[in-house]
């Protein structure tokens, strides 16, 4: 894979393919890889936010999700072959499960979706073994909570949490985890559960899946999108503004 580096955050440019490719290898010789997505959203964050930053730096694949950020690379510049879309690689990487015996364990979300969850992954891929799940609140005592995910024998462990909580709580509890690979999918669990509709495919061809997010639920998404997007187009501006003018470092 190759890493570049776009707005100040470090992202791969990789197909789906190469992502679950690299990832089941690296799981079934049992060396520990940490993944993550980066999107409009949370690169305009990591800026402002240390910890996050750091938790993102910290993984071995940083896959790009989001139309905005895929174009915005390409702008500068960037050859980005396509967009790893979390959700989609979450479903990748449970068929690549179910067909070499890897136990997942569910974490995240309130208990009835993640339980739902787990129930239509089962029926989706029959023979995936599904360790363990629980859900999202457990901030009063998260060291049970890893020991629970440690005893339950899974190999890779998908963390359904609001950002920057799952990134930090990953990068902190990642060497008790006992997990061989571990990757932050955000609202994932409330898709696979039915609660959240997923945009139609051609709004997430066209980057637009965020505003779709908004029209379900406009009094909780609305002003989130506005800022970050506008904060966004105001960094791509600026840098692409500050390439043009750059002078020219090159000699005859």
């Amino acid at each position: 894979m190759k890493r570049i580096e776009f707005l100040g955050c470090p992202m791969d440019v990789a197909t789906m393919d190469d992502t679950v490719n690299l990832i089941a290898e690296r799981v079934e010789n049992k060396q520990f890889i940490q993944h993550v997505v980066v999107n409009v959203a949370k690169v305009v964050n990591m800026r402002k936010d240390s910890a996050l930053d750091e938790s993102v730096r910290a993984c071995e694949i940083i896959n790009i999700d989001g139309m905005g950020v895929v174009l915005g690379a390409r702008m500068l510049g960037h050859d980005v072959p396509e967009r790893v879309a979390g959700v989609d690689l979450f479903h990748h990487l449970l068929q690549m499960s179910a067909e070499r015996g890897f136990p997942v364990f569910l974490l995240g979300a309130k208990d009835e979706v993640v339980a739902e969850a787990h129930r239509r992954v089962k029926t989706l891929y029959p023979k995936l073994i599904v360790a363990g799940h629980h859900h999202g609140y457990f901030w009063d005592d998260e060291e049970a909570v890893v020991n629970q995910i440690r005893e339950s024998g899974a190999r890779l462990l998908f963390v359904a949490i609001t950002s920057p909580k799952k990134e930090n709580f990953i990068n902190k509890w990642q060497d008790q985890l006992g997990v061989d690979f571990v990757m932050g999918v955000g609202g994932t669990f409330d898709v696979v559960a039915g609660k959240v509709k997923r945009a139609p495919l051609w709004m997430q061809k066209y980057g637009l899946e965020w505003l779709y997010r908004v029209l379900q639920e406009p009094r909780r998404m609305w002003k989130r999108y506005l800022v970050t997007n506008s904060q966004f187009a105001w960094l791509l501006v600026k840098e692409k503004w500050f390439k043009k003018s750059k002078p020219s470092t090159e000699f005859n």
